[in-house]
């Protein structure tokens, strides 16, 4: 679903020589707290080409959200009301196989990150350094890459 969209720099003048392709990724945010939400939705949307096209509150919100939005990318929270992030996941993969999760939670827990990769998530990253780890998660996870960071700089991975 993803969609490469050109643009000239607004400093040029010349013809599509100075044209860059810029990847559209259209996100899904899902979270308990708006002001978290608000944060992470001012970090990705500061990024060109990205756009959140959405917000949910609760695992059952965001399967519906999902389902209805088509998504490129969600960032999903683990603890949440009505349906948690792991369980939100396992349904979201099973409709949605092409959708991209990533986890940006307070689980600072290789066992959470483990159990949130089994449940199909591309990515888990940890609240705490989402304004160091979140973009280069997204662009990991939109490319169909792997990337887990957890809270020790030595233990970002992407693949």
């Amino acid at each position: 679903m993803k969609n490469v969209r050109l643009w000239r720099s607004a400093s040029s003048q010349s013809p599509a020589t100075d044209r860059a392709p810029i990847m559209t990724i259209r996100i899904l945010l899902v979270d308990d707290h708006p002001i978290v939400r608000q944060g992470l939705k001012t970090l990705l949307e500061a990024h060109p080409g990205w756009e959140v096209i959405g917000e949910a509150a609760d695992g059952l919100e965001a399967v519906d959200k999902a389902d209805r939005l088509h998504p490129d990318v969600m960032v999903l929270d683990v603890t949440m009301p009505k349906m948690n992030g792991l369980e939100a996941c396992r349904q979201i993969r099973q409709k949605a196989p092409g959708l991209e999760i990533l986890f940006v939670t307070q689980h600072d827990s290789p066992q959470m990150m483990r159990e949130a990769l089994e449940a199909g998530a591309r990515g888990y990253v940890v609240k705490s350094n989402a304004a160091r780890d979140l973009l280069e998660a997204v662009e990991a996870v939109s490319q169909h890459r792997v990337f887990t960071a957890l809270n020790r700089r030595d233990s970002v991975n992407s693949y």
